[in-house]
């Protein structure tokens, strides 16, 4: 597999303050609620000026954006780092265990954010976008890594049965990450994200991974 590029000291920066705007944001959803938190609100917790939160978010709903797809790349650079020898189903269903495990205080509280989320997105259509967007971008990267494992070159367009490969996967990850965010269930049961989306993903037996 190609090394990835390396990320400037900068970018890392920015990187690292964004994600700092979308924990304080994601916390002040939860303890005040999406409506009653305004982007001001957030930025004076995070500890930067409102005009630097507008410089990396247009709207507050936005500001959650880095932990919505820090979850979804996640997963998709699981794959990625999967054994080169698995077939596509297997390294889906592996990269599922990598990514979506309970193994650190920060990996629950990740979870608990994006099912705080999730819910609230049911009332909010920005919030949703956020998500649907967030979901998009990650099955591009899939369908990036699918195409590396297939053997294909970085410029070369993916052939339609890895397009849908990459969409059917994302799919069932989604549906089982919202179908845990709606109960109670905790993450670490069997009936936890990870655990639905190895189900979701062995419903998808019969399907002619390429």
């Amino acid at each position: 597999m190609p090394d990835m590029p390396a990320v400037s000291l900068t970018e890392r920066r920015k990187n690292e303050t964004r994600l700092d705007i979308a924990r304080t944001a994601a916390a002040l959803f939860v303890a005040d609620g999406l409506r009653a938190t305004r982007a001001e609100d957030i930025a004076r917790s995070a500890g930067v000026a409102p005009r630097t939160f507008y410089r990396y978010f247009p709207t507050k709903e936005e500001s959650v954006a880095p932990l919505f797809a820090a979850g979804a790349q996640q997963w998709a650079e699981a794959v990625r780092r999967a054994p080169a020898d698995l077939s596509v189903p297997d390294a889906l269903r592996h990269a599922v265990g990598d990514a979506l495990a309970v193994d650190t205080e920060r990996a629950a509280e990740s979870l608990a954010w994006v099912r705080a989320l999730l819910r609230m997105s049911a009332e909010s259509p920005a919030l949703r976008a956020v998500w649907a967007d967030a979901c998009h971008a990650s099955e591009q990267t899939l369908l990036a890594i699918l195409a590396e494992r297939a053997g294909g070159t970085p410029s070369a367009e993916p052939p339609l049965e890895l397009r849908l490969a990459a969409a059917v996967a994302s799919v069932a990850v989604r549906v089982a990450v919202e179908t845990w965010a709606a109960g109670d269930v905790s993450p670490e049961a069997s009936a936890g994200p990870a655990g639905l989306a190895e189900r979701c993903l062995a419903a998808l037996e019969t399907f002619p991974w390429p």
